[in-house]
Parts: structure tokens; sequence; C-alpha cells
């Protein structure tokens, strides 16, 4: 068993060890030698793609299994979005300035809704209604601190991005993964979804919230409460009643939705929800 936990097929870590002790030849030094598994040039093809998507898939999805968690609460929220009293570092004028400090209230609103979910999901043995975040700063750093507020465990699923996203120092270090491919990322956090919260953010934040949208007005993801975060903040930024009015959304589909300001409002909608 290695550190992670895992049992290693048999052989398959004796046969890496012969693998890097044969004798420095040409022969032994072509890629074409390594074990294909082992032969990151190999492995990174455009043709092994859909292997890559396949181990995506699969890494998180055993370990998350073997830890026995069983549902999640979502987290989307900015990463620009900074705790009340830190410097607003994604201002580009004084404008955006002064809003991001503004909303900087939400970071606070995210920290004790985590808490709120941590707490009820300490009951379980923490393998219900465990955080899950993007593992980024602003609201993502918001919702694995307040899980580590009441020392409970939370998930972080990071992806690789041109500009480096480092894991904020909240998430549990055994539930910290991180993603090359969006879609697989996406599915990873509704696939144990009990409830979904949006704080105010940018195109990340609205892909990933009108993405859960879509499943569940297809049927392809059950019905959970999807809360936005910010009724003033989210009544300007979409708008769903025109959609309804134009025919361009079924009406009523945008009852899918709660609108809240605070944590404590948002926990009591997933309470009611679930008869808690």
């Amino acid at each position: 068993m290695d550190k992670t936990g895992w049992t290693p097929l048999p052989h398959s870590d004796e046969d890496l060890e012969r693998a890097r002790s044969v004798p420095d030849t040409p022969q032994t030094r072509a890629s074409t030698y390594r074990l294909a598994w082992n032969d990151e040039d190999f492995m990174t093809r455009r043709e092994l793609r859909p292997v890559r998507l396949q181990l995506e898939l699969l890494k998180p999805e055993m370990i998350l299994a073997e830890r026995g968690i069983r549902s999640t609460v979502i987290l989307f929220g900015g990463a620009r979005i900074p705790e009340p009293g830190g410097e607003a570092w994604a201002a580009k004028n004084e404008t955006q300035k002064r809003n991001l400090e503004k909303n900087s209230k939400y970071y606070d609103e995210a920290r004790k809704f985590a808490r709120l979910c941590s707490q009820h999901s300490a009951a379980s043995y923490y393998r219900e209604f465990v955080v899950v975040t993007g593992g980024g700063p602003g609201v993502m750093e918001a919702g694995n601190r307040g899980a580590d507020d009441v020392g409970a465990p939370s998930i972080g699923l990071n992806i690789v991005l041109p500009h480096e996203q480092a894991p904020n120092p909240y998430v549990t270090p055994e539930l910290c993964f991180n993603f090359h491919y969006f879609a697989i990322r996406k599915m990873h956090f509704v696939m144990r979804a009990k409830a979904v919260a949006v704080f105010p953010g940018g195109f990340g934040t609205m892909d990933e919230f009108f993405e859960t949208l879509t499943l569940i007005q297809t049927g392809r993801m059950e019905r959970v409460p999807v809360i936005l975060f910010g009724k003033e903040f989210w009544r300007r930024a979409i708008d769903l009643e025109f959609l309804a009015e134009q025919g361009t959304i079924t009406p009523g589909d945008q009852d899918i939705i709660d609108f809240v300001d605070t944590a404590e409002e948002a926990w009591d909608i997933i309470r009611r929800f679930y008869n808690l």
C-alpha cells in the first residue's frame, strides 16, 4: 500500500523499479522503452485524450468514494472578491476597486454558509453536505475556510489555467484535486451535489451557474436548491423574467432559483427542501 492508501496492481510498482535499474544504454534511454503508463510524452499525445479524460473522471471519483463522501454543497463565485479589509488585487480602476470592496461582504457570507453546511455534515461523519469549491481564491477560499473553521474537511477542484491558480490553504490536502479538462471538472462538481450556492462572479461563475440550470431544466440532474447570493447583484446581472417573457425559457423555469443575501437564509432553504 502506498502513501495514498491505494494498493498498487501486483508487480506494477516492481516493474517500474526494474525499468529504472536497467543498464544505461541507447536502447534503454529511448522513449519507446518506457512503460506506457509511465511515459509522459506518450500520455500527453493528442491521440491519448480519451484516456486522459477517463483518468480525470476516475481518479477523484475513486478517492471521494473511498473517503465515503456521498453528497456535497457547491460554492461557486468570483476569485477576485477579497476578504473584507483585504486588497482588491484584481481591480483595474477605481470603480472596480470600490465595487469589489463592497462585494467583499460575500466572502464573509460564503464563509458563514460553509460553516453551517459543515456543522450539519458532522452528523454524518462528513459523508453528506461536504463543501466543494473550485479550490482557488476569493469566494472559493471563503468556502473552504468556513469548513476549516469548524474542523470539517472540504474539497477543492482546481484547474490548470494560463495564469497559475494555486490551491487556497484551507482545502483539505487529501481532497485537493487538479484538472486539465473543464468538462470533467464540471461533472465532479454536480455528480454529488445536494445544493448549489452561487455568489457574485464573472464568466467562470456564470458558466457553472447556467450549466447547472441547463442540467436541471433538461432532467439530466435531479432538482436541488440553486441559491443566488446577492439579490441586487444578480437581478442586474441576469433577467430571467425577461427570458420568460420572450419565450426563450418556459414560464416557471426561473423558479428553479432562490435569491438570498445571507448564509442563514440559504441554509434555511436547504433545511426546508430536505426536511432536515
